[in-house]
């Protein structure tokens, strides 16, 4: 039986080398910094490449990528730059997205196909191109991919979001069980509601308070409930066992 490891070392990623999507706001902006806070070097990536140059200014350990996750043809070009800033990535953390607020009857074909390839088709994309390199190397490592509570219960969100979170959900336990004899350990966490600018005009909103309500915890989350299950997935020491797996943050809103 192994010993005991002291939670100082069970969640230090000294040695890790992590690109995350979706950095420049919101909950990748909040995984980048803590990931480096614990020992990573980060690649932040996004679009909005000004913010990443701020984000980066705060710390030696994070350095902004410009990023477009739909631009599947350049993915190999820039997991390339990617490895240029730190060295071999070792750690995918799959955030970036977006939503549709219309109905299924309202929601037209370019917003169905943007949801899907920006929240669906990058997750994919991304991983196998990151899963390659990996391979290649004869290398371990983690993807982390961001589902969501509508992965499973449909009815809080729009019809398009909902079906791209279930589709990431289903993704990360496929490439979980084709990878593992990789070393490469893929899971996913499914937050709740949690205060971000893609949320935050909604919960203000009289449907959202009301929403609230039916929280188990009556709240919405912060970004920092996540800190924990991100540093848990991440490390290979605390979660070495672990692949397949989607782990729910939602105040018990699955549940109510």
């Amino acid at each position: 039986m192994a010993g005991i490891t002291p939670a100082q070392q069970l969640f230090d990623l000294t040695g890790e080398v992590a690109l995350v999507t979706g950095a420049s706001s919101g909950l990748g902006r909040r995984f980048a910094k803590v990931l480096a806070a614990h020992g990573a070097k980060v690649v932040a990536a996004a679009r909005r490449t000004e913010r990443l140059a701020e984000l980066a200014r705060q710390s030696p350990a994070i350095a902004p990528l410009a990023l477009d996750v739909t631009d599947t043809a350049a993915i190999d070009a820039r997991l390339a730059e990617a490895e240029r800033a730190f060295g071999p990535l070792t750690l995918l953390v799959n955030n970036a997205g977006i939503a549709s607020g219309r109905r299924m009857v309202d929601t037209t074909e370019q917003e169905w196909a943007a949801v899907q390839k920006t929240n669906v088709d990058a997750v994919f994309h991304l991983s196998k191109g990151f899963a390659q390199r990996l391979i290649a190397r004869k290398a371990g490592g983690a993807i982390i991919n961001i589902a969501s509570l509508v992965a499973e219960r449909v009815g809080v969100s729009s019809a398009s979001y909902a079906v791209s979170k279930a589709a990431v959900l289903h993704l990360t336990k496929a490439q979980a069980i084709e990878w593992a004899r990789h070393g490469i350990r893929v899971n996913a966490i499914c937050p709740g509601f949690i205060h971000s600018e893609m949320t935050d005009d909604y919960l203000a909103s009289p449907q959202g308070q009301e929403m609230i309500k039916r929280i188990p915890q009556r709240r919405v989350g912060d970004p920092s409930d996540l800190d924990g299950t991100l540093l848990l997935l991440a490390s290979s020491r605390a979660s070495g066992f672990m692949t397949g797996a989607g782990l729910a943050v939602d105040g018990g809103h699955a549940l109510a």
